[in-house]
């Protein structure tokens, strides 16, 4: 899977047969805030939310960044996956993405 990362928009990106996937952040204050997890329906249960959202935590990792999400899909990864020690951001909202 081809993964880029786009620090000035702060996005990693994954483009197959024309529909793009993506895992929005933000970064503030040494943190890492993955605020928004999208794949298009079509390309749906094929596990490309769960590489992007790994992807990018790999990378904020790399940085030594704390870890957080706002989106609920990547705050339920976290449940899944302890050894990335993310948690949910202040602004967090049950069940959806607060942004």
């Amino acid at each position: 899977m081809n993964i880029v990362h786009n620090e000035n928009d702060k996005t990693f990106t994954y483009v197959e047969n024309g529909l793009t996937c993506y895992v929005r952040y933000e970064l503030y204050d040494n943190t890492f805030d993955i605020v928004k997890t999208l794949v298009p329906k079509e390309l749906g249960g094929r596990g490309i939310a769960k590489e992007l959202v790994k992807f990018a935590c790999d990378y904020a990792k790399s940085k030594d960044y704390k870890i957080v999400a706002t989106c609920s899909y990547v705050v339920a990864f976290f449940k899944r996956n302890p050894e990335y020690k993310g948690e949910p951001s202040a602004h967090y909202v049950e069940g959806a993405c607060a942004i």
